[in-house]
């Protein structure tokens, strides 16, 4: 695999070292939005999708274990698996032991579905609506607005992909996250909301969001796909009943996923 990188790039290297696997800078650049904008308007040329992530990824090119998954049926199946073994706990409204000085955590009712309710609808492009890149691009400097707390670890990364959705599986991303799935998910994701994958560093991933569900029905069916990642920040951690976490999906800019 061989790319070409654009100019204006602050220092960095391959890595593997000597590879064309991806390009990452030695530093995180210290005018990363500036920086960010220019690599997405430059990406249908360049097709390298920039991504904030750790040093030392390793990369790869073959996703036929992505490619071979049937989102719809696998998702099926798995919220059979969850509703039955989270069930004991909604039908109980008994609030769960917690330790001394802790808040008791709310009772979570669960999705208001017994059974798959697919995946949710599409929200069309519209006049006013940012493009993905967009969307990225703004997400990114809220991130550096908020100092948020990972990004002084993190570096820029240029990865030669078809789409923002495979970045997680081509850098063979470290984390407890089931990664075929996750970027089936994605790629879907993607068609339907406008996602792009923005970090992917440790075991946290970010994702930005151009066209976000605008109602609460389409919100609850996009938070049941959320659940099925098996991402610990939806529900889990911190303890967030399904309806409060549905609510906080309309309209919401970006996504933030992690795993132990």
């Amino acid at each position: 695999m061989t790319f070409t990188l654009p100019d204006g790039l602050p220092p960095g290297r391959s890595e593997p070292p000597g590879s064309a696997g991806i390009w990452i800078s030695n530093e995180l650049p210290e005018d990363i939005e500036r920086l960010w904008g220019l690599l997405l308007e430059k990406q249908e040329v360049t097709e390298l999708f920039p991504l904030l992530c750790w040093p030392g990824s390793p990369a790869r090119s073959q996703l036929a274990e992505e490619d071979a998954i049937h989102l719809e049926a696998v998702l099926a199946a798995d919220f059979v698996a969850y509703r039955r073994q989270r069930l004991p706990f909604w039908s109980n409204p008994t609030p769960q032991e917690v330790p001394e000085g802790v808040e008791p955590w709310p009772h979570d009712p669960g999705p208001p579905f017994e059974n798959w309710p697919g995946l949710a609808p599409p929200v069309a492009v519209a006049a006013g609506i940012p493009s993905p890149a967009q969307a990225a691009g703004r997400t990114v400097a809220r991130l550096v607005h908020a100092e948020w707390h990972e990004l002084k670890d993190c570096r820029l990364a240029l990865v030669p992909a078809r789409r923002s959705a495979d970045l997680p599986a081509l850098l063979e991303w470290s984390s407890e996250a089931p990664v075929s799935l996750l970027c089936a998910l994605l790629r879907s994701w993607e068609e339907r909301f406008g996602t792009q994958v923005v970090s992917a560093c440790r075991n946290s991933l970010r994702v930005s969001v151009a066209r976000p569900p605008q109602n609460l029905r389409d919100a609850e069916v996009l938070a049941c796909e959320h659940l099925l990642s098996t991402a610990q920040s939806v529900v889990d951690d911190p303890p967030t009943t399904f309806p409060d976490y549905a609510a906080s999906l309309v309209g919401r800019s970006d996504w933030w996923f992690w795993w132990d």
